[in-house]
């Protein structure tokens, strides 16, 4: 973590649906010294608001301003009791409201355009995962000009399009089952062909960047220049591979 810091990385994001304890995120940000943290993201339905909210001022209070709530609904094939995912972001915020958490301390997952706005007005703004720069710009029109947008985009530091693809369509074989992921992809205009598993070659380099480390941050560029604040960058690599693909990235991002 602190060579992750080092390098000029100004975020981690946590994945996963973490429980609503979030005991693993005061130490992360123990062993550093400005490192800010997202969850990305814990699941509305896993995870109750109040609980949460507890997790959340322990560590705001610990750690003030390093912490950044990441919220979501997850997906219906996931959880039986998934319904009108609106209405029950909507309530969870309620919630949080209930239990003082910062609206600018706190975001939203977000595909579709209703719950892109719900993230501008309820939250600081929205956590888009699996996108494009396409989306990222079509984002920032729906949720205006102060909301803040944070589009995840995956990386695989590799010049081989085979072998990148190969690792790509690996990462991406879950989300072809999902329906609000295929259902954004079919709004930014890929086919049911595309969406097919394994998923298309168009459909992989669209979402996932590969090639030379200059070529893939001129890719996550696209992002910003669409109007994006910040991307969550996802490295397919193991973990013993991380820090040394995330230095390789860092000259190219400008960070050092």
């Amino acid at each position: 973590l602190q060579e992750v810091e080092a390098l000029g990385y100004g975020a981690i994001w946590a994945g996963g649906s973490p429980p609503a304890e979030l005991d693993w995120v005061d130490p992360i940000l123990g062993a550093t010294d400005k490192l800010q943290l997202a969850t990305g993201i814990v699941n509305i339905w896993t995870a109750a608001a109040g609980p949460v909210a507890e997790s959340f001022h322990r560590i705001d209070t610990a750690y003030p301003g390093r912490f950044l709530l990441g919220i979501g609904v997850g997906h219906p094939e996931a959880h039986q009791e998934y319904k009108k995912p609106y209405d029950a972001l909507a309530e969870y915020l309620d919630q949080l409201d209930g239990y003082d958490v910062a609206k600018d301390r706190r975001v939203v997952a977000a595909l579709g355009p209703q719950v892109l706005k719900l993230s501008a007005r309820r939250s600081a703004g929205a956590h888009p995962y699996l996108t494009t720069p396409e989306h990222t710009a079509t984002a920032r029109e729906l949720v205006g000009p102060d909301a803040f947008i944070a589009p995840e985009h995956k990386v695989v530091l590799s010049t081989d399009a085979d072998q990148a693809r190969a690792v790509g369509r690996k990462a991406l074989e879950i989300y072809l089952n999902l329906a609000n992921y295929t259902n954004n992809w079919k709004r930014l205009g890929f086919t049911d062909e595309d969406i097919a598993k394994p998923g298309s070659d168009r459909l992989v380099d669209a979402v996932v960047a590969y090639g030379t480390v200059e070529a893939i941050a001129a890719r996550l560029q696209q992002h910003l220049t669409a109007g994006a604040d910040h991307v969550p960058v996802q490295v397919l690599t193991g973990t013993d591979k991380l820090v040394p693909a995330l230095a390789e990235l860092a000259g190219p991002l400008g960070l050092n």
